[in-house]
C-alpha cells in the first residue's frame, strides 16, 4: 500500500505541474492530498492513520514540515537562503538602469568587425551579466531586444543568433553569483548531514568499530564554496561556447559574418567602452573577490552587491544631466579613504588613547557618512527617475517570495516522499545497480537531465537533490566532495532553461523575437549549445580540481584555516613531507647530527633531559615514517587483489541488507495483517510466500560470498591496523621532537621580560613587611598573571601562589608574613635562577636551536605550526582537490 500512495504522490504532482498549476501550490498540495489519504485509508480500513506509512504517520510528517518551516526562517545558523533577495535585488537593478544595454551594444561593436563577433560579443555580455544579475529571465530578454534584431539584420543564421542569445543567458545560473548555487549550498548542508549518517553506519557495520575516523567524513559546503567551485567550470563553459560560435563562423561564414563598424575606433569610442565595461567588472571583483579573499561572507557580499548596484544605476540613469556622477565618485573616494586610513591606523572605538587614534577614528567617521550620504543620494535617483526603485523592490518581492514558497513546498513533498518508503526505494534501486558509483551518479545525471525538459530549476533542486545528494555523497569508494557535486547538478540543471519543449530561456526569447524567427529555428539553434554544456559536465566530471582547488586552496590560506595537525590533512601533509625528505632529507639530517652534539649544561636539568629525547626522536622520525609509508605500500599492492573481490562481497552484502529490511517490513504488514484482517488468508500466504522468497534468497547472497573472503578480510584488517599504528606511531613522535625545541626557544627568548618582573617580585617584601596584606595580594596577582603568560615558570609561580595564600586571612586563619617572605625569598631565587640559565643560553645555545628549528620546522615539525605555510597549502591544496577512495577502510 506505500507504493501505491507513493505513485498517488508522484502522480498528483506530475498533473498539477503538466496542468499549469503553479508550481509553489502544486508540490506541497500532492503531499497534503496523498497525506490525508494514505492517513483516511489507514484509519478507516485499519483501524490505524499511520497503517500505510513506511515511515512514521501524518503527525510524524506534520513535525517534519514545522521543522522544515522553522529551518527556512527561524534558524539562525542557517543564514544561507538570505543572499538570494540581495543577489535578485543586484540583478533587477542593473537590469532596469540599462546598464546591460550599453554592455550589449558597447561589446558589439568592438567585437563586431571579427567573424562571429556579434556572437562572441553576446557570450561575453552574457558571462558579465550573469557575474553581475543571474536573473536569466532578464538576461535573454534584454540580449533578445538589443542583439536579436542586429544578428538578424547583419545576416545571422536565425537558428545561431537564437541559440546564442539562449545559452549566453543562462550562463547566470552557473557563473556565480548565481541563485541555483545557492539553493544547492543550502540544499546540500542538509544532505551532507544525512550522508555522514549513513557512512557512520556502514563503517560500523562493516568493520565492527565504535566510531568512525573524522578524516572518513563527507565534505560539505557552502555557498561561498559553491561560488568559488562554480568559477573555473562557468569560464570553461564560456570558452567553449565561444569556441564553437568561432568554428562555426570560419566553417560557414554565411552564418556569421563580420559586421563593419561605421564609426572610429577614436578615444572617445573607448572611453564609452570602458564606461560600459569597469563598472560592471568592477562590481564583479569586489562582490567575487570579497567572498574568495575571506573579507565578507556570502550574505555581506550580497549587500555589498546589491548597494554597488544602486549607485551604478545612480550615475546611469542621470545620465546626460548635471552632476551624474558625484553620487558614485563621492562612494568612490569614501571607501578609497576608509581602506586606506583603516591600513595605515588600526581603528578600535573603544581604545583611543592618543591624537593619532582620534584622528584617525575622525577621518574613518566623515569618510563613512560621506558613503552613506553617496548611498541615499542613489537610492533617491532610483526612486525618482522613472521609479525605478520601486519596481526593483516589487520584483524582487515577487522573486524572493517565490523561491522560498518553492523551497516549504518541495520540503513537504520531500517529507511525503520519505514517509512513504519514497527514499529507499531510490536508495535500494541505486545501490543494486551494477558499476558501483558512477553508474549511480551517470543515472542520476540522466535522469535530472530529463526532468529538466518539463521542470524549472528551482524544482529540481528542492525535490531531487535531497533525495539522491545523500546517496552518492556517502559512497566512500567516490568520497566526492558536496561542492564538486553541487557544480555538477548546476551544470546539468543549466540545460533546463533550454531543453524543448518547456525552456524558460526559449520561452522568454519567443516572447521577444520577431515572427521571423520560426519557434522550430529557435529549437534547432539551442541543440548545439546542449551538446556544448553536456560536453563542460563531462569535462568538469573527469577533472574534479576544476571545482575542488580553489575552494580548497581559499580555505587553507585563509585566516581561519584548520591547522596542520587536522586529521583530514594528514595524508596530504605526509606526501608533502616524503617529496621534501627526498629533496633536503641530507640537510634535516646533518642537522640533527649536529645538534646531537649541542653542549646543553646550561640548561635545568628537566629541560636538557627534554630536548635531549627531543633531538633523539627526530633522529627516529626518518626510520619511523618510512616504516608508514611501507605500510601504505603494502596495502596498496594487497588492494589489487583484495579490492575486486570487496566490490564483489560489499554488493552481495548490500543486496543482502536490502533484503533484511525488506524481511522485517514484511513481518510488519504480515503481523498487522494477522491482527487486523485475519480473515484476509489471501493476503496472509501471498506474505507468508514473499517472506520466504526473501529468507532464501538472502541464504543464496549468503552462500555466494567467497570462501577466501574472510581470510582475506582479515589479513587487510592487519594491514590496515599496522598502518594506523605506524602513522600514530611516527606523529606522536614528531611532534614530541619539534615541541620542547620551541619550549626552549620562548624560554631563552623571554629572559630579559623575566628580568623586569624580578624587580617587580623584589617589591613584593615591602607591603608584606608594612602589613599592607591587601596591596601586597593585588602585586602579586599582577606578578602571577605575567609569569603564567611566560614559558617554564609554572614553579615560580607556584610559590608566589603560595605566599599569597599565606598572607590571606579568613574566619580560621591569620595572615603569616613570616611564612610569606620566606616563601618570597624562595621565589626570587628561582626568578634568578630562571633568569642567569636563559641570560647564558642567548649567547651561546640561542641561535644554534633556533637554526635547528628552521631546518626541520617544514618537515619534522609541520605539524606543530600554527597553521601550514603557503608553499604547503598549495600543495595541500592540489593533492585534496582530487577525490580520494576510502573504501579500503570500508
Amino acid at each position: 500500500m506505500e507504493i501505491l500512495f507513493l505513485v498517488i504522490l508522484l502522480v498528483i504532482m506530475a498533473g498539477a505541474l503538466a496542468s499549469g498549476f503553479p508550481v509553489a501550490f502544486s508540490l506541497p498540495g500532492a503531499a497534503i492530498i496523498t497525506i490525508l489519504l494514505a492517513a483516511g485509508t489507514g484509519y478507516f480500513f485499519a483501524g490505524d492513520p499511520s497503517a500505510y506509512f513506511s515511515e512514521g504517520g501524518p503527525t510524524n510528517w506534520l513535525s517534519a514540515g514545522v521543522t522544515n518551516f522553522r529551518g527556512i526562517y527561524w534558524e539562525v545558523e542557517r543564514d544561507t537562503l538570505i543572499a538570494i533577495p540581495l543577489f535578485v535585488f543586484m540583478g533587477i537593478m542593473l537590469q532596469r538602469s540599462k546598464i546591460a544595454e550599453d554592455l550589449l551594444i558597447s561589446m558589439a561593436q568592438l567585437f563586431g568587425p571579427v567573424r562571429g563577433g556579434l556572437g562572441i560579443s553576446v557570450i561575453f555580455v552574457g558571462a558579465l551579466l550573469a557575474a553581475t544579475t543571474g536573473i536569466v529571465g532578464a538576461t535573454v530578454v534584454a540580449m533578445g531586444l538589443i542583439s536579436l534584431p542586429a544578428m538578424i539584420r547583419n545576416n545571422y543564421a536565425n537558428w545561431l543568433s537564437t541559440g546564442t542569445i539562449a545559452a549566453s543567458g543562462t550562463l547566470g545560473q552557473i557563473i556565480p553569483p548565481s541563485i541555483v548555487l545557492i539553493i544547492l549550498a543550502d540544499q546540500l548542508s542538509n544532505a551532507v548531514d544525512q550522508a555522514s549518517a549513513l557512512r557512520t553506519n556502514l563503517y560500523k557495520e562493516l568493520t565492527g568499530n565504535f566510531s568512525m575516523p573524522s578524516e572518513f567524513g563527507v565534505i560539505s559546503t557552502s555557498a561561498g564554496d559553491m561560488f568559488m567551485g562554480a568559477m573555473v567550470p562557468g569560464l570553461v563553459l564560456v570558452g567553449v561556447y565561444m569556441v564553437f560560435m568561432l568554428s562555426a563562423a570560419f566553417i560557414k561564414r554565411s552564418i556569421a559574418p563580420p559586421v563593419p563598424y561605421e564609426g572610429g575606433f577614436d578615444r572617445k569610442f573607448f572611453a564609452r567602452v570602458a564606461l560600459a565595461l569597469v563598472p560592471p567588472l568592477t562590481l564583479i571583483f569586489v562582490v567575487l573577490g570579497s567572498i574568495i579573499a575571506g573579507i565578507a561572507t556570502v550574505n555581506q557580499a550580497g549587500a555589498i552587491g546589491a548597494i554597488g548596484a544602486t549607485i551604478m544605476a545612480g550615475y546611469r540613469l542621470y545620465e546626460g544631466k548635471k552632476g551624474a556622477f558625484i553620487p558614485g565618485i563621492l562612494a568612490l573616494l569614501s571607501v578609497i579613504v576608509i581602506l586606506v586610513t583603516t591600513n595605515i591606523h588600526a581603528i578600535n572605538v573603544k581604545s583611543i588613547q592618543t591624537s593619532t587614534d582620534v584622528l584617525a577614528l575622525t577621518i574613518a567617521g566623515v569618510a563613512t557618512l560621506v558613503f552613506l550620504v553617496a548611498i541615499g543620494w542613489s537610492f533617491r535617483r532610483t526612486l525618482t527617475e522613472g521609479n525605478t526603485l520601486y519596481g526593483v523592490l516589487i520584483e524582487t518581492a515577487k522573486t524572493t517570495s517565490l523561491v522560498f514558497i518553492i523551497l516549504l513546498g518541495a520540503a513537504m513533498l520531500t517529507s511525503a516522499f520519505r514517509a512513504f518508503g519514497g527514499e529507499h526505494l531510490v536508495q535500494d534501486f541505486l545501490t543494486g545497480l551494477p558499476g558501483g558509483f558512477w553508474t549511480q551518479f551517470i543515472i542520476v545525471m540522466l535522469v535530472i537531465f530529463v526532468l529538466g525538459f518539463f521542470l524549472d530549476f528551482i524544482e529540481i533542486a528542492v525535490v531531487v537533490v535531497p533525495i539522491v545528494a545523500p546517496i552518492l555523497l556517502s559512497d566512500p569508494q567516490a568520497n566526492i566532495t558536496a561542492v564538486w557535486l553541487g557544480v555538477m547538478i548546476g551544470l546539468n540543471i543549466q540545460t533546463s532553461f533550454l531543453t524543448p519543449p518547456f525552456g524558460f530561456a526559449l520561452f522568454y526569447l519567443r516572447g521577444v523575437a520577431s515572427k521571423t524567427v520560426k519557434t522550430i529555428q529557435m529549437y534547432q539553434g539551442v541543440i548545439p549549445f546542449i551538446v556544448l554544456q553536456l560536453i563542460a559536465l563531462a569535462i568538469v566530471g573527469y577533472n574534479p580540481p576544476m571545482v575542488n582547488y580553489l575552494p580548497t586552496r581559499m580555505s587553507l590560506l585563509s585566516e581561519t584555516s584548520p591547522p596542520p595537525s587536522n586529521p583530514r590533512l594528514q595524508a596530504c601533509i605526509e606526501d608533502y613531507i616524503a617529496e621534501e625528505i627526498a629533496r633536503d632529507g641530507d640537510n634535516i639530517r646533518a642537522a640533527i647530527a649536529n645538534a646531537e652534539n649541542w653542549n646543553l649544561s646550561s640548561l635545568p636539568e628537566g629541560l636538557r633531559g627534554d630536548v635531549s629525547k627531543a633531538i633523539s626522536d627526530a633522529g627516529q622520525a626518518f626510520t619511523l615514517f618510512e616504516e608508514a609509508r611501507e605500510a601504505s605500500a603494502a596495502i596498496d599492492e594487497a588492494a589489487e587483489e583484495y579490492g575486486p573481490l570487496r566490490d564483489r562481497v560489499r554488493t552481495l552484502q548490500a543486496r543482502m541488507r536490502r533484503d533484511v529490511e525488506l524481511i522485517d517490513e514484511t513481518e510488519t504488514q504480515l503481523d498487522r495483517t494477522k491482527r487486523f484482517e485475519p480473515d484476509n488468508a489471501e493476503r496472509i500466504e501471498d506474505l507468508e510466500e514473499w517472506l520466504a522468497d526473501l529468507k532464501a534468497e538472502v541464504d543464496d547472497l549468503t552462500s555466494q560470498i567467497p570462501a577466501e573472503w574472510e581470510q582475506a578480510h582479515a589479513d587487510m584488517k592487519k594491514l590496515l591496523a599496522q598502518e594506523n599504528r605506524a602513522y600514530l606511531t611516527y606523529r606522536r613522535t614528531v611532534d614530541g621532537a619539534y615541541e620542547p625545541i620551541v619550549t626552549v626557544i620562548n624560554a631563552i627568548r623571554e629572559a630579559d621580560r623575566l628580568a623586569e618582573l624580578l624587580d617587580e617580585a623584589n617589591a613584593l617584601a615591602d607591603p608584606v613587611r608594612a602589613g599592607d596584606y591587601a596591596a601586597a595580594e593585588e602585586a602579586i596577582g599582577d606578578l602571577l598573571g605575567d609569569l603564567r603568560s611566560l614559558t617554564e615558570t609554572s614553579d615560580a609561580a607556584a610559590v608566589f601562589s603560595d605566599m599569597r595564600r599565606a598572607i590571606r586571612s579568613s574566619s580560621s586563619t591569620e595572615p603569616d608574613p613570616e611564612a610569606a617572605l620566606e616563601l618570597h625569598r624562595q621565589g626570587v631565587a628561582m626568578l634568578e635562577d630562571e633568569i642567569a640559565w636563559r641570560s647564558a643560553a642567548q649567547e651561546d645555545l640561542l641561535p644554534q636551536i633556533e637554526g635547528y628549528r628552521n631546518a626541520i620546522a617544514g618537515t619534522i615539525g609541520l605539524r606543530q605550526q600554527d597553521r601550514l605555510p603557503r608553499e604547503v597549502a598549495l600543495f595541500v591544496a592540489t593533492c585534496r582537490a582530487e577525490h580520494q577512495d576510502l573504501s579500503v577502510y570500508f
